[in-house]
């Protein structure tokens, strides 16, 4: 299987006035397609800054960094917000979504800005939450608001879906039926799946690993056995 994600060498540079805060630095790693990668690291540590590069948020400072056939350290603005439009699904902590617009509808305004996006319906059923399409955001759970958000990630049928702390604002079991949906879709549609966190615990779910450490790549690995979601405890 080929690397879909190299980043090579990548360095990140903040400029605030005369001060200079390196974010990350000589970041290199591969990802291959269908994989889950947990991208693991204490708060500061610079997994933001690589995921917000990953996903044309943030340009870096030097390197490169290649997904696909697609150079995205070359691109210009216009060209990241394509990118960031068509093939890139973001599920954040929190779920901005649209208060005045039911989780249907908050789904489909997704669909409507891109050439080929899944059912709106199909991809909320396949959240398991075709019984709530109807509701409003302030009428469902924590949990249920998140999986709208995924739905609507996955609607954009991405090439690459993007969790930043997805289970941060949720209890422990809601925590981990949302993994579960991230670890089944992968495995379901072949998408790649890049997981951001703190929690040491979820690298057991991932095929790949990678520890960063104050803005750099402690090590990347790849585990013999990934576990499903219901045999990891933290």
């Amino acid at each position: 299987m080929s690397s879909y994600v190299s980043f090579e060498n990548v360095s990140k540079v903040y400029q605030s006035g005369d001060v200079s805060l390196s974010a990350l630095r000589d970041v290199s790693f591969t990802i291959d397609a269908g994989e889950v990668c947990v991208i693991v690291g204490h708060s500061g540590a610079g997994k933001t800054t690589l995921l917000n590069i990953l996903g044309g948020m943030d340009t870096l400072t030097s390197g490169r960094v290649v997904m696909g056939d697609k150079e995205i350290s070359s691109f210009n603005k216009n060209e990241l917000t394509a990118f960031r439009r068509t093939d890139i699904g973001f599920v954040f902590q929190f779920y901005n979504l649209i208060p005045n617009l039911t989780a249907l509808e908050n789904v489909e305004i997704v669909t409507q800005m891109i050439k080929n996006p899944l059912p709106a319906k199909e991809v909320l059923a396949s959240v398991g939450l075709s019984e709530r399409a109807h509701h409003f955001p302030s009428q469902l759970s924590g949990g249920e608001q998140q999986r709208v958000a995924i739905a609507r990630a996955l609607a954009k049928n991405p090439k690459m879906l993007l969790c930043d702390e997805p289970t941060g604002a949720l209890d422990y079991e809601t925590g981990r039926q949302i993994l579960k949906l991230l670890q089944d879709q992968s495995r379901k549609n072949g998408m790649l799946v890049v997981i951001v966190t703190h929690n040491s615990a979820l690298t057991a779910m991932a095929d790949r690993v990678i520890k960063v450490r104050s803005g750099t790549v402690v090590y990347v690995r790849k585990n013999e056995q990934v576990l499903p979601i219901e045999e990891i405890e933290w």
